[in-house]
């Protein structure tokens, strides 16, 4: 095996063949216990599975956030996405999050020599201000501004307009006979909506919110008008996403290459192909659960049908914890039977317990990373962007990345060295500390059950909550019997609150 270390000291000139190429594939809303390999009874994960016995599962890895846009934020800029006012879960017409003058994990590999690419789900803005794009001509900014040399992408998620793809800053087969206008303040005039056109809804019918523009026979959430031709269907967008990838994966085979390749199949609304229809006893969430393991297939047989799957690392993991009812009448809830998309954990995305942020993580990369590892390291997806730094020799700008620590021996599981402890931010900005024992959530007053739809504790208590997270997991609080803990986790989150972050 090549040792790591050698890698991370290669010279800016070093060849293609030194340099590995590098797939993050990130799932939406997969939750820690959503596949085969991480004990799931009622779906399987072949494909996921395969990568898993070839490579090391980790059990103890986290996402920064329970939610998608400040979780995909902190993994892409190294930088907590509580420090940056805006990262909340962003609408469809958000302008670009990720400023153009931020250090990206895109620009590590850019500077390294790498072909960059971005793929799927995007949902951190486009565009210089929020509301303002003109979506019928070349974006103000896009991802060209931020490291990726390609990118094929979903502005937001599949439950916002606009319903179109984005390739290279602008909308993918546009269709000039039917100009696009999109608005998440008020309905354009004649156009249906599902709160008051549900005989139109069918395809999908919503169970809370999601009742604005209909695309796809599908309600959304904002208003949006015309896309013609570019407007996708639910039932071909893993299709699209995999193909894409595969192309970007095909015309960059001879050089190093880095593909964020983002998921979207298990994020709502799920309406997979008809393919993976009606085989999963779960319905449409495991129906979706399939396809996106489909897409891991699609993309491994072609790493190996080119000869450079040994060449190639790979990074599986999920952007926060899962959600089963979210906003549409899929019939999740009544299927899901004995499955646990949280696997032990207590609460689902959005919550500061657990299982809002724990998620499942599979590092592949065939002969270099030793087969049929299990580790129970705890690492955050946070450390990614200097992690990878440091496999490819980039040096990090000073003040970029600034909470991103380089835990490459971990994560190629050379060893199994903790972090010290790990942040989570939920929904409603609580934050959380844990160590490899103890979990403590700050206190908040807010209600025990989100309030408006999902059925998912939120992890609020007035009270602080400290729980050992190797006894049952965040079942008996025990704060008042160990304040000295307590304060000690206390005192290292606020340090982090109020520290200034240092350059590289």
């Amino acid at each position: 095996m090549r040792p790591y270390f050698l890698l991370s000291l290669l010279p800016a000139v070093a060849t293609a063949q030194e340099r590995p190429n590098v797939i993050v594939i990130l799932a939406d809303d997969l939750g820690y216990g959503d596949m085969s390999c991480y004990g799931a009874q009622r779906v399987q994960t072949p494909c996921v599975d395969a990568l898993a016995e070839s490579g090391i599962r980790f059990t103890n890895a986290h996402a920064i956030a329970s939610t998608s846009t400040p979780s995909r934020y902190s993994l892409l800029t190294g930088e907590y996405a509580w420090r940056k006012p805006g990262t909340d879960v962003a609408a469809g017409d958000a302008g670009m999050i990720i400023r153009p003058e931020q250090f990206t994990m895109a620009d590590a590999f850019k500077s390294a020599g790498y072909a960059t690419g971005a793929i799927g789900k995007w949902h951190l803005g486009l565009g210089d201000k929020s509301g303002e794009q003109d979506w019928n001509a070349p974006l103000s900014a896009s991802l060209g501004d931020l490291g990726f040399d390609y990118h094929y992408i979903m502005a937001a998620t599949a439950d916002r307009v606009p319903c179109v793809f984005i390739e290279n800053g602008m909308v993918a087969n546009y269709d000039a006979t039917s100009p696009i206008e999109v608005s998440y303040k008020r309905n354009f005039e004649g156009e249906p909506t599902g709160a008051k056109n549900p005989e139109l809804l069918y395809n999908l019918k919503h169970s809370h919110g999601h009742d604005m523009s209909i695309v796809n026979g599908i309600g959304r959430i904002g208003f949006m008008k015309g896309g013609g031709k570019a407007l996708w269907k639910d039932e071909n967008i893993a299709d699209s996403i995999a193909q894409h990838a595969i192309n970007f994966i095909c015309n960059n085979r001879e050089k190093p290459f880095f593909l964020y390749l983002a998921t979207n199949d298990i994020h709502v609304p799920r309406f997979p192909h008809d393919r993976f229809r009606g085989k999963n006893a779960m319905g449409l969430r495991g129906d979706a659960i399939a396809q996106f393991d489909w897409t891991v297939g699609r993309v491994t047989r072609t790493l190996d049908s080119l000869g450079i799957r040994e060449n190639t690392l790979i990074i599986l993991s999920s952007d926060n914890g899962p959600v089963v009812d979210d906003g549409y009448d899929d019939k999740a809830e009544d299927l899901l039977g004995s499955h646990k998309p949280a696997g032990p954990y207590r609460g689902m995305k959005y919550s500061a317990f657990e299982g809002g942020s724990i998620v499942p993580c599979i590092v592949n990369w065939k002969g270099h990373v030793e087969a049929g590892q299990t580790s129970d390291a705890l690492i955050s997806q946070i450390d990614w962007l200097t992690s990878l730094a440091k496999l490819t020799g980039t040096r990090i700008p000073r003040g970029a990345a600034p909470d991103s620590e380089d835990h490459i021996s971990t994560l190629l599981g050379y060893d199994r060295a903790d972090r010290d402890y790990v942040i989570e931010f939920a929904a409603n900005h609580t934050l959380s500390i844990r160590d490899k024992r103890w979990k403590y959530i700050t206190p908040n007053n807010g209600s025990k059950m989100i309030t408006w739809g999902p059925k998912i504790e939120t992890g609020n208590d007035p009270e602080p909550q400290l729980y050992d997270m190797t006894a049952a997991y965040e079942s008996d609080n025990q704060a008042c019997n160990y304040p000295d803990i307590v304060e000690r986790l206390k005192k290292q989150l606020e340090a982090e609150k109020t520290k200034t972050p240092q350059g590289k």
